[in-house]
């Protein structure tokens, strides 16, 4: 859910720019659930001294929870450390739509509920794109939940009572925003395959999901092998959805490469010191 005391969202800066009305700082007062100032409002707002302390209430009030209703949406993503986009490497991908994930950042896709898949090979970037975008919904006043496939799967799948898989589907259903990681990257059972058939079914059309994923959606009867659903899971995920190719070398072994020719060369260097003090004989 969102919540619109969030100085993130939109709105909240044309709502800085000019000075709240009495009936602005009445429903500002109603939507913190301020019913005791509310009961005294006409007394209080009668004079102009005690009016100024109420504004600056109100200010304090929301700033505050504001604040700690993005923490708790950070908390609550389980986002993690990442990468900021900004020092995304543009050049390194031999093939990456950067205004199609430049557009996804503006989060108008949430909206209306469309899907993001983020396909391509082994280390190129979707998940640090995926957990960019997350991270920006969340702090666009947002919630969001990031998790993999294998973790969330074998959850669900391990659940032996109806209600507790019910509370558990629901707690994947619930965010505005569902991050599934590394689809593809393990095979599934039938179980496995229709507990993930069930979330996106009940996401469908209501809330947002990122997939990222190695495989093609031609492949994924390898992924969840003999399982019937499959068909009805990828139709689900492609109607609506922004599909983004990223494709190239891994990134992270080349990052990888470049730490270890950085540490080679400091060795060499400390080497050479070492040698240089010594004393000619």
């Amino acid at each position: 859910m969102t919540e619109s005391t969030d100085p993130g969202r939109p709105g909240a800066a044309h709502a800085a720019s000019h000075v709240a009305s009495h009936a602005e700082l009445r429903a500002q007062a109603a939507e913190l659930r301020l019913h005791g100032l509310l009961a005294h409002w006409d007394e209080l707002m009668g004079q102009s001294e005690t009016e100024q302390r109420v504004r600056q209430w109100l200010g304090w009030e929301s700033l505050e929870r504001a604040n700690r209703s993005l923490e708790r949406r950070i908390r609550e993503a389980h986002l993690g450390r990442f990468k900021p986009l900004a020092d995304f490497d543009w050049s390194w991908p031999k093939e990456c739509d950067r205004p199609a994930i430049e557009e996804l950042m503006g989060l108008q896709f949430l909206a209306d509920a469309t899907s993001v898949v983020l396909f391509g090979t082994n280390g190129v970037g979707k998940t640090m794109v995926a957990l960019n975008i997350a991270h920006q919904a969340v702090l666009q006043g947002h919630t969001a939940l990031f998790t993999t496939a294998g973790q969330m799967l074998s959850e669900l799948a391990a659940l032996d009572s109806d209600s507790a898989l019910r509370r558990r589907l629901q707690h994947y259903a619930a965010p505005d925003l569902l991050l599934i990681d590394e689809v593809g990257y393990l095979s599934y059972s039938n179980r496995h395959a229709d507990m993930l058939f069930e979330l996106i079914s009940r996401r469908y059309l209501n809330k947002s999901t990122i997939v990222t994923t190695n495989r093609r959606f031609a492949d994924w009867g390898e992924v969840f092998p003999n399982a019937a659903c499959v068909v009805s899971l990828v139709d689900r995920l492609m109607h609506r959805a922004e599909v983004v190719r990223i494709d190239g070398e891994s990134y992270r072994a080349k990052e990888a490469q470049e730490r270890q020719a950085q540490r080679h060369a400091e060795r060499a260097a400390k080497a050479a010191a070492t040698r240089s003090r010594k004393p000619a004989k």
